[in-house]
């Protein structure tokens, strides 16, 4: 496979960010697609294979638990080979394992699919956030990973009406297979249109990036907000439909509707902060975004408590997924800025932060379920807490030294220069 030398810097052109931009997204899709297209199946999968839905519950959560490892895995070898040859080396492990999980004779073998399946999608994950490091710093590099919420937050909202279309009309293998379909399609793209962003570097082994990492003070503190806004997100996925559909009797159909609609939100929220970029430094904003995480928070654990009704809910659960379009984008920037030859492991250990406080969270809400909306409630507001407490802590360390270039919370202005996006 031929190599393209790290991208000098330069303008970017629009034309070739925008295809940036859509090739990034769709590899931060792959974890979402790979995850909701087959959730309608559950049932037909566990008739077909002679077990119980809550069986099928497995392949999820070692879907999960190969997503947190295997960025882990993936970082450091990025950091050491460069961005490409990891990416296309975990697409042709997502390839092969949809198309043996699409052949899978029992639920055993299902699972292990699902385990390699979560280890190509993490090199997806880890590469699409180290690209943009490489080739972005500052307002820029939240500004884009703003963009790329636009292409991958589309995912949520279709896959599960393609996963159910899929079923219908030719069974629960199909879905597997039009993964591997996809996984194949991304490759010839990423072939063509994705440039190699970094040079291959001789870096220390995991450990010594951890002890790097875990050194940078900027980076805990914002990874720390990333990891509970994503807690913050799981809790409501998996407290919202025993809310809606059980507490309040909202119809699925209404539900869809509800879902889609905050999903919208998360979206809607993330364009606005791109556009709010050119004016507010990225701190700004995920000032503003942590401080209403936690309002909507504070509003749906009252709303809970003292039992306001659906419509209570719906507010505070659209005003926290919107508030996340201004958490997400900036936190990961600010996270990984300092990070330029350790973008690889960096991502990895923000990734594996926010999967693991994602399933923390789930695994809370599940466990303190009592068919109220209080568990999901209270999650959210705890961890918004978190996520306070911690922009307060980087807002502190801002203070008492220099802030990073492109950083400053007094002056969003003057951005670092963009790199060009070579075509290769």
């Amino acid at each position: 496979m031929s190599r393209h030398p790290a991208l000098p810097a330069g303008a970017a052109t629009r034309r070739s960010e925008v295809v940036l931009v859509l090739m990034l997204g769709a590899l931060t899709a792959f974890g979402p697609l790979a995850i909701d297209t087959y959730l309608p199946a559950f049932p037909a999968i566990a008739r077909d294979l002679g077990t119980s839905p809550d069986a099928v519950d497995w392949t999820l959560a070692v879907y999960f638990l190969g997503l947190a490892a295997g960025q882990l895995i993936v970082g450091p070898i990025a950091d050491r080979v460069g961005r490409r040859r990891p990416l296309h080396v975990g697409l042709a492990v997502f390839l092969c394992s949809s198309l043996a999980a699409a052949l899978a004779p029992d639920l055993a073998s299902l699972i292990a699919a699902r385990g390699f399946q979560a280890l190509g999608g993490a090199a997806c994950n880890v590469t699409a956030r180290a690209v943009v490091r490489d080739l972005y710093r500052g307002a820029d590099a939240a500004r884009i990973n703003s963009r790329i919420v636009l292409v991958m937050g589309a995912a949520p909202i279709v896959a599960p009406i393609v996963g159910a279309a899929l079923l219908h009309a030719a069974g629960w293998r199909s879905i597997f297979v039009f993964l591997a379909v996809i996984a194949a399609a991304a490759g010839v793209v990423a072939r063509r249109a994705l440039p190699e962003t970094a040079a291959a570097v001789r870096t220390g082994s995991l450990v010594a990036a951890l002890r790097a990492i875990a050194s940078d003070r900027n980076f805990i503190g914002f990874a720390l907000i990333a990891a509970m806004a994503s807690a913050g997100l799981f809790a409501y996925i998996s407290g919202a439909p025993v809310i809606f559909l059980e507490l309040h009797g909202v119809s699925p159909s209404q539900f869809s509707w509800l879902f889609g609609g905050n999903a919208a939100g998360y979206i809607a929220a993330s364009q606005l902060n791109a556009r709010l970029l050119r004016t507010y430094a990225p701190r700004t904003l995920l000032t503003a975004g942590v401080t209403g995480l936690a309002a909507a928070a504070t509003v749906l654990t009252l709303g809970a408590v003292i039992d306001l009704g659906p419509v209570v809910m719906e507010l505070g659960f659209f005003a926290s997924l919107s508030s996340l379009g201004l958490v997400l984008p900036n936190a990961t920037a600010l996270a990984l800025d300092g990070h330029g030859s350790r973008a690889g492991s960096a991502s990895a250990w923000l990734g594996a932060g926010q999967f693991g406080a994602a399933a923390a969270a789930s695994a809370v809400v599940a466990s303190l379920a009592d068919g109220t909306a209080v568990p999901a409630a209270a999650t959210m507001l705890v961890v918004a807490a978190i996520a306070c407490a911690s922009r307060g802590w980087t807002a502190r360390s801002a203070r008492r030294r220099a802030a990073p270039v492109g950083f400053a919370e007094e002056s969003p202005a003057a951005p670092p220069p963009e790199r060009a996006i070579a075509q290769p």
